[in-house]
């Protein structure tokens, strides 16, 4: 989060708020809250933030890629305007760090005013759910006031915890208070823990809210009422392979600078207990000091087409306060390329430039761009949208699997779960366009068992990137979902983006192969080809994590003429040797003249030395 005091006229008017923005307007300036990720933007067009007074960066400790390339950008930026005031809000585990990035700056610390007690587990660490489980109903028969807030290592322990903790706690002597369960996903950033006092007074019956949550999570939890906090000391984290181009999920420890935030969140209002499912030598001996930065460990290919962008904007060096692998540095310049946003020199073609117009993956913005080509702008601003927001699909408790499945199949589209996503969107907006209030529209998603407030995200990207194209002039054709041409031009937008993510069921039984790499993964069960139980043989797919599932997310169905028509051809030529290259190549002679085959292959040649002149990156 980023806080900026802007100067504007004496003339005071009333709040207003966006999705991305909070702007709260005085008498002689302009505060507002907005994500690191929109700072940037602003950057593009204004590299100095010369309107800028005061900025204040919080959560620093969480090291995201957008709060790194603040961090870098800034520290030119304040050479050039020494009048502006830069606040960093940190964990003191990287106030070293940050004083030695920065220079000498000057330090406020400031401490919790009331006690908290730390418990650590003696011997070694025992199954996590057994252990918080037994913990929640020891405070909870105790008769200490005060809600719980747990720390888990994923979204799917999340999961279990709520279901299990739900079905015990149905069970508790009614004396001691209602256990309210409240999953909290850091991911979807929907909603803050911040209990209503109010609510709370008009309550006859005790009420103790239980909050699981996971990494990420300890900048949602807002309120004084939090007076235990149980950490079980891992996470699960995701660990990008450029050679691959696929994230790997890894459980590992957490860090000691992480460990101390969530000890932070109590102490502030009155004395707390920290329960570490962990031993004091865990702690010591196996958590790293700091958090890894994300940019050591996640794709970079925006966050290079960013900089290609400050660059022409006038700001191009960054100095990173952890510089990112050089390998993944190279596949987010050879993927840019492969996507035309790249020139011969290596900067940004105006394709490029206008890619980076759009807050979204360079993959998904090529594919926006092309759907103005052939005609289909609305339908794939609609999956963007769907895409970019939380899962659309609301977590399911046990038992309820059978009757989401089927509410879900209402909406299942032959043609892929890209034109799913769009269904659900559609069903979705017709209901908020014919609703007589937000109500209405919140038991439909409950009732469906959709997740509305994904939903309204999703609703609120789509109408920024509908903004976008109108302000950049780019051409917006009517809507034709469901017309056979529609179909088609849908597809084609999408390959024009997703070339690089396509794979083939090697065996027919739905064991896909992707065309990059050796790994081997199956259709999500919730796409509509696992429901249907009709696997096609070659497919694109939008997201695919190596895992205990390696599960392909979001699949639609594509030809491998279709594929070879809009792939560039020096794309294919770099692709490693296997039976599906064997298959597109015979695609390609038939498609093309030999001669013209022959001459391509002349050009592709060339390709590895051209590449290697383009990547480079201040």
């Amino acid at each position: 989060m980023v806080q900026g005091v802007k100067s504007r006229g004496n003339q005071a008017q009333a709040s207003e708020s966006t999705s991305q923005w909070t702007h709260l307007r005085y008498a002689s300036f302009l505060q507002l809250y907005c994500t690191d990720d929109m700072l940037q933007r602003e950057m593009m067009s204004s590299p100095f933030l010369g309107s800028y007074g005061v900025i204040i960066l919080d959560d620093i400790h969480e090291r995201s890629i957008a709060t790194d390339v603040l961090l870098g950008l800034l520290k030119d930026v304040l050479l050039a305007r020494p009048e502006l005031k830069l606040i960093i809000n940190s964990s003191p585990h990287l106030i070293s760090k940050l004083s030695s990035y920065y220079g000498n700056v000057p330090l406020i610390e400031v401490k919790n005013k009331y006690p908290v007690e730390v418990v650590y587990l003696s011997g070694a660490q025992k199954e996590s759910f057994e252990s918080i489980l037994r913990l929640i109903f020891e405070i909870h028969h105790s008769g200490e006031k005060g809600d719980i807030v747990v720390f888990l290592a994923c979204e799917q322990d999340i999961e279990k915890a709520y279901e299990i903790i739900c079905q015990e706690g149905s069970n508790l002597n009614p004396d001691l208070g209602e256990l309210v369960v409240v999953p909290l996903y850091p991911k979807e950033k929907c909603a803050l823990f911040k209990p209503n006092d109010e609510t709370e007074k008009r309550c006859q019956v005790y009420q103790r809210r239980v909050v699981l949550t996971a990494s990420s999570g300890e900048s949602l939890i807002w309120s004084n009422t939090v007076k235990f906090v149980i950490d079980v000391g891992v996470e699960r984290r995701k660990v990008y392979n450029p050679r691959i181009r696929a994230n790997s999920l890894v459980t590992q420890p957490i860090s000691r600078s992480q460990a101390e935030i969530r000890k932070q969140i109590l102490g502030s209002s009155s004395p707390g207990k920290l329960f570490c499912l962990y031993s004091e030598e865990f702690a010591s001996e196996d958590m790293r000091p700091l958090k890894p930065a994300e940019m050591q460990e996640a794709n970079l290919t925006s966050m290079v087409l960013f900089m290609k962008r400050i660059d022409i904007a006038g700001l191009g060096h960054c100095d990173f306060m952890n510089r990112p692998a050089p390998e993944s540095l190279m596949q987010a310049l050879e993927d840019l390329d492969y996507l035309a946003a790249l020139d011969n020199d290596g900067n940004l073609s105006e394709f490029g430039i206008i890619m980076s117009e759009f807050p979204l993956d360079p993959q998904l913005a090529k594919s926006i761009l092309a759907s103005c080509e052939f005609d289909c702008v609305d339908e794939m601003l609609t999956v963007a949208a769907m895409v970019t927001a939380p899962n659309c699909f609301s977590h399911l408790p046990r038992g309820a699997e059978e009757a989401a499945l089927s509410c879900w199949k209402t909406f299942l589209h032959p043609q892929g779960d890209h034109f799913t996503l769009i269904n659900i969107y559609k069903a979705y907006q017709d209901m908020a366009l014919n609703s007589t209030s937000e109500h209405c529209v919140e038991k439909w998603c409950h009732d469906y068992f959709l997740n509305c407030s994904a939903l309204r995200m999703a609703d609120v990207i789509r109408a920024e990137l509908l903004e976008i194209i109108k302000r950049i002039e780019l051409p917006y054709t009517e809507p034709a979902f469901g017309s056979k041409e529609n179909t088609l031009n849908i597809r084609k937008a999408l390959l024009s983006g997703y070339f690089m993510q396509i794979a083939r069921d090697v065996d027919g039984s739905g064991n896909y192969l992707m065309l990059t790499h050796k790994q081997v993964a199956q259709l999500h069960p919730l796409s509509c080809y696992s429901v249907t139980k009709k696997m096609p043989e070659w497919v694109l797919f939008h997201k695919f994590s190596i895992s205990d599932n390696n599960y392909i997310r979001i699949a639609s169905e594509i030809s491998p003429e279709l594929f070879m028509q809009l792939a560039p051809q020096y794309y294919f030529s770099n692709l490693p040797p296997s039976e599906s290259k064997d298959i597109l190549q015979q695609v390609m002679d038939h498609l093309s003249p030999i001669s013209t085959m022959k001459k391509e292959q002349k050009m592709c040649d060339k390709c590895p030395e051209t590449t290697e002149q383009r990547c480079t990156i201040q």
